[in-house]
């Protein structure tokens, strides 16, 4: 190629991607909601992004988020990652081929898991690049699940995995993966059905739900059954753990909560006895009929459950009684909890602020273009994005910090600030700070 074929070469691709950053921030500035718009329900624009993708082919296939990074997965297996509090692209890579079957990524402090196609992905947080990949021996069903020492996936045959994750990462370190993901297998449990909710770690035993209408829990250790409940229809909404309870959709109408209770010694198995029901494993403490399948994965944060049946509106109900708080037909979706107002979504794709307590609407914004939205129980954030790629992320006017929900533990402890020598000033509370991402507060702000 002579140098003039290069220039022109080089000067046509510099300009088709000229014109698609043009078209995104076009289309950006119409349908973003100005800080003058998000003003009158209490928020903030935080910061808006744009994930690495061909907006004339791909579509937004999952958003999920934790307490660090947003995770954005598009239909051609790409990956985007965005700090989830300042909107820093930290990293995008491509997972998997084109258009292969995909799971909501799953993360810890240091990894995020992704299924994608029959291969499991373990990336590092920070920096996205791959820590391992392992090549599943089944079809999976749903998402990975991790704890400490081992990582679980379900399949279409009614198959969980184990996995050890010392194993895996030796074999990594050898090169000898995906070839030999089989050498990283500890266990593999039968179920009657589809296994239809992502494996939970309680501790010492993992559960599970199947298309045959079982809730199973087998020791981590060596797959043992510790107990199996049948409810009298399919579940396939997934289970959700918060404290001691884990929760359960059947499509017999029904919602329960499950006691999780794992003695070590036999004295401890004699106490729970002596105590009653509340405190032996796998026994319902409640019971809720909703007169509708329920088919969503539940949402507890604090003491808060929210519940949404087909069809049906948001039920609110005490995490630890099952007692009803409040019905609110309008509403679908969950999306975060923010000091005394809870945010969701209603059928038209609007975004509704009610009072957490009451249920009572307080406002409404339309957001129909941001169609993919987050039902976020780690913070009190609010994510939402188009199918192609454009994410925002509201919050409430002046909260700088986050509220960490589900982890509080996590949050960052700030450094104390000691006066200048010879002024005495304090130094101001935290909560007085300015905030971290207020930069990219403005409206004409990009990343």
């Amino acid at each position: 190629m002579t140098t003039w074929n290069r220039v022109v070469v080089g000067s046509v691709c510099w300009a088709l991607l000229s014109g698609v950053a043009m078209a995104q921030r076009q289309t950006a500035d119409k349908v973003l909601p100005t800080q003058q718009q998000l003003s009158r329900f209490g928020l903030e624009r935080a910061w808006w992004g744009q994930a690495t993708l061909n907006p004339s082919r791909d579509k937004v296939r999952h958003v999920t988020v934790d307490e660090d990074i947003v995770y954005i997965q598009a239909s051609s297996g790409s990956t985007t990652a965005f700090n989830s509090e300042t909107g820093e692209r930290l990293w995008a890579i491509q997972l998997g081929r084109f258009d292969q079957p995909s799971f909501a990524a799953v993360s810890n402090e240091d990894l995020a898991l992704f299924v994608v196609g029959s291969t499991m992905y373990g990336i590092e947080k920070a920096t996205g690049k791959t820590a391992w990949t392992l090549t599943l021996p089944g079809q999976p069903s749903t998402g990975p699940s991790v704890d400490d020492n081992q990582v679980y996936v379900g399949t279409l045959d009614g198959s969980v995995y184990a996995f050890s994750l010392r194993k895996i990462r030796r074999l990594y370190q050898e090169q000898r993966l995906p070839q030999w993901s089989h050498e990283a297998l500890a266990w593999r449990y039968q179920a009657g059905k589809e296994v239809t909710s992502p494996p939970i770690a309680t501790g010492r035993t993992v559960n599970f739900a199947s298309r045959d209408g079982s809730l199973y829990s087998v020791s981590a250790a060596d797959r043992k059954l510790v107990y199996q409940m049948e409810t009298d229809k399919p579940i396939v909404a997934p289970l959700v753990r918060s404290g001691k309870l884990q929760f359960l959709a059947s499509e017999d109408f029904k919602f329960y909560a499950i006691n999780i209770v794992e003695p070590t010694t036999n004295k401890d198995k004699d106490k729970d006895k002596d105590n009653g029901k509340d405190n032996v494993n796998g026994t319902v403490k409640w019971e809720f009929t909703s007169g509708l399948p329920i088919r969503r994965a539940p949402v507890v944060v604090a003491n808060d459950l929210f519940l949404m049946p087909d069809r049906d509106g948001m039920y609110c109900l005490n995490a630890s009684t099952g007692a009803l708080r409040w019905r609110q037909p309008y509403l679908i979706r969950f999306l975060a909890i923010a000091g005394d107002a809870m945010y969701a979504s209603d059928e038209d794709g609007n975004l509704i602020k009610t009072n957490k307590a009451t249920g009572v609407i307080a406002g409404s914004y339309p957001l129909r273009a941001f169609s993919v939205k987050v039902s976020n129980d780690r913070t009190d954030r609010i994510y939402m994005a188009t199918e192609s790629g454009l994410i925002i992320a509201p919050r409430q006017k002046g909260e700088s910090l986050p509220t960490f929900h589900k982890f509080p533990d996590r949050l960052p402890i700030l450094p104390l600030v000691e006066p200048e020598e010879g002024t005495t000033e304090e130094a101001k509370p935290a909560d007085e700070a300015k905030p971290a991402a207020e930069a990219a507060t403005d409206d004409n702000a990009t990343n």
